[in-house]
């Protein structure tokens, strides 16, 4: 699309939309929110800068292959996961291991381990699936010809 309104404002949007994706997804491993919901938010960028400025410049975006980003996250997601079993416990058991934080003890800390791990991993995964999802559409839309070119 070709509108000077629609660049000027995605350059506004796009950081805001990340950052509030970044935010649903750290609240969400302790509250409702989390990977899935983040990652969609974080898909809403990439889409709204795939119309503002094209699909080859949201690629560029992402800077890896949207496939990678989801087997990336799809890694994450397991490790996350062993890291339970890992420890001795089982398979997705909440590891926290850093700054002192007990679940439920009402100890300090800041409540971060396998269980953002996870989250992030589905955050990733994601941005990467819905991402090769709508590129895939995109190019299928490019490769049809228009109206005007018969």
């Amino acid at each position: 699309m070709n509108s000077t309104i629609l660049r000027t404002a995605t350059r506004v949007l796009v950081p805001l939309f990340l950052l509030m994706s970044l935010l649903i997804l750290w609240r969400g491993h302790n509250a409702p929110g989390g990977g899935f919901i983040g990652g969609l938010m974080a898909v809403i960028a990439v889409a709204l800068y795939a119309l503002a400025e094209g699909v080859a410049e949201a690629r560029r975006f992402l800077r890896l292959d949207a496939l990678s980003l989801a087997g990336l996250g799809l890694s994450m997601s397991i490790a996350g996961g062993l890291w339970g079993a890992a420890v001795g416990g089982a398979f997705l058991q909440g590891v926290w291991p850093f700054y002192g934080y007990v679940p439920g003890e009402g100890t300090s800390g800041w409540p971060v381990g396998s269980i953002l791990l996870f989250d992030t991993g589905v955050f990733v995964t994601v941005l990467g699936a819905v991402c090769a999802i709508l590129f895939a559409l995109e190019d299928a839309v490019d490769a049809e010809p228009q109206e005007d070119q018969r």
